[in-house]
């Protein structure tokens, strides 16, 4: 029977079947949709260093024919017969991806699946659908991947772009489209091993006739980049000005233009058709702009305005203490100071309430977070769901100290955060610190963490327990403001809704101070429970302004 398996889960090939020689069968399809299905061979930095490991329709077969494409058969849309002992050693990686060829998205497939069969017999099986993405054009289906022995994990992670924008992630070059006549793609080859089959290779028994080969688009198999080619000196232009317009020649002053007659002459101090305390006959009122003059701070007409510069000049520089209005300019200098902080660090916090986990860091040991906190991640990361376990929960239910958590994995940037909550790293080396599950936003999975009873009378409301890290890593730590951290001593009192953390070398006592009518007796702070801390010098608690 085969084994199912969810996204995300991975096993031992070995734990799957004890042969070596693999038939694997993928089928995906969608109303109206082509698809292109390859194969990755990838090396110890998940690159495609050697283009002769990238199997696809123009390349159906490595040099050693260790991984051979078969075509559809059985019910597949695409078959892959891969011989996992015969894979060289630089080949740590083989990853089987499927691509829209044309317009479309992933979320318009139907139910698809990934399946293994060695000798004849189906032995496991990843299923997706559609509903399990969105605008995606490409998806990472599966991977078999080297790690002390040869695994198999169905990843089922989407991406943007097409199988050009999938082999550029994988490191690869595409191939510029030459315009020659197209080929005729040659028929599928049908299931025959190649010469010397490894033995137990049985090939799935067909379910029906095979699908015709779809025709091979020009997309060319990764190579040399082709010469760029090779183009005149572009011809320069000298920036055109308008000339200024010529006025038209004057008449000499009290003399009328050449051609017309005299006017009459008007009366001393008045203009003929003026009426005693108008305008000028023509002339606009006083504070008017008069018709074809320019108004103070203009140029004449066909003339730049003042301080403008003239058509095709270039503008002159600011004078000294002028800020210069670039639009340019502007948006960067305020986008600037929200731009991502690299530091290289395992984690970076980018602002009080936004943290980044850089996964390549420290070994590449993967992250555990809250679910539903990550905000976006750069790169290939994986996410899986990290389970505690039946006893796990069963502890966490009775003590509220449960946590749903998400494991992140991959070589790639995830950004954490939580309903704005003040985030704040806490780094351990080799101590331990006591924070209860509610105030826990990611830990790395290098810490070991547990639940601690605190000592006490139970009371009401489930403040018995705490959370306790310790190991060598870092916690990230949430709060509702700026918190405050305060020394322990003999008399520290803290109300237990407000404490966040506190150091695990410090004694901790619950103080209840239940009584009928509280608020009658002076002095009493209406706080039901507090807890008391005691400890030698150099414990700390850290308590927020809020309750929870």
């Amino acid at each position: 029977m085969a084994r199912e398996f969810q996204r995300g889960h991975k096993a031992k090939i070995s734990d799957l079947t004890a042969g070596t020689d693999l038939y694997i069968g993928v089928q995906i399809s969608g109303p109206g949709l082509g698809f292109d299905i390859s194969c990755f061979g990838l090396d110890a930095g998940e690159q495609l260093s050697d283009d002769r490991y990238f199997i696809f329709y123009n390349q159906p077969k490595s040099p050693e024919e260790a991984i051979q494409q078969l075509g559809a058969q059985a019910g597949d849309t695409e078959s892959f017969r891969v011989t996992l002992d015969r894979i060289p050693a630089q080949i740590q990686k083989l990853s089987f991806t499927a691509t829209i060829d044309g317009a479309g998205q992933m979320s318009q497939i139907g139910p698809g699946y990934v399946r293994i069969v060695a000798g004849g017999e189906e032995v496991a099986r990843y299923a997706f659908t559609g509903a399990e993405f969105s605008t995606e054009r490409a998806v990472m289906l599966a991977d078999f991947y080297l790690k002390d022995v040869w695994r198999f994990a169905a990843v089922g992670q989407g991406f943007d772009g097409g199988l050009d924008a999938l082999l550029k992630n994988f490191g690869g070059e595409v191939a510029e489209e030459q315009q020659a006549a197209p080929e005729q793609p040659a028929a599928a080859p049908g299931f025959a091993p190649p010469a010397g089959p490894a033995p137990g290779f049985a090939p799935p028994v067909a379910t029906g006739p095979p699908a015709p080969p779809q025709p091979a688009p020009g997309f060319g198999a990764p190579s040399a980049p082709a010469p760029a080619p090779v183009h005149a000196a572009p011809t320069v232009v000298a920036p055109m000005t308008t000339p200024p317009p010529q006025a038209p020649p004057q008449a000499p002053p009290g003399q009328p233009p050449f051609g017309q007659a005299a006017p009459p002459q008007a009366p001393p101090g008045q203009v003929p058709g003026q009426m005693p305390g108008q305008p000028p006959f023509g002339q606009p009122p006083y504070g008017q702009p008069v018709p074809g003059q320019p108004m103070p701070g203009q140029g004449m007409p066909g003339q730049p305005a003042f301080g403008q510069p003239a058509f095709g000049q270039p503008p002159q520089a600011p004078h000294a203490g002028q800020v210069p209005q670039t639009p340019g300019a502007g948006l960067a200098a305020a986008m600037q100071k929200y731009r991502e902080l690299p530091t290289g660090q395992r984690w970076t916090q980018q602002n009080p309430k936004l943290m980044r986990a850089d996964l390549a860091q420290a070994g590449g040991q993967p992250v555990l977070a809250r679910q539903g906190s990550m905000v976006l991640y750069q790169g290939k990361v994986e996410f899986g769901y990290k389970g505690a376990g039946f006893t796990g929960r069963i502890v966490g239910n009775m003590t509220g100290q449960e946590m749903q958590l998400m494991r992140c994995t991959g070589r790639g940037q995830v950004f954490f955060a939580e309903e704005a909550s003040y985030l704040h790293p806490i780094e351990l080396q080799g101590d331990a610190i006591c924070v209860s599950a509610e105030n826990v936003l990611a830990f790395d999975e290098s810490l070991q963490h547990e639940v601690r009873r605190i000592e006490g009378h139970g009371i009401p409301g489930g403040a018995l327990f705490t959370m306790l890290f310790q190991g060598t890593g870092t916690v990230v730590v949430k709060t509702h403001g700026t918190p405050v951290v305060l020394p322990v001593t003999p008399t520290t009192y803290a109300d237990s809704n407000a404490i966040v953390a506190w150091s695990a070398a410090s004694q901790v006592v619950l103080s209840s101070q239940v009584r009928l009518r509280r608020n009658a007796y002076p002095g009493h702070s209406g706080e039901t429970v507090n807890l008391q801390f005691r400890g030698a010098p150099g414990n700390f608690i850290i308590v927020q302004p809020y309750e929870v």
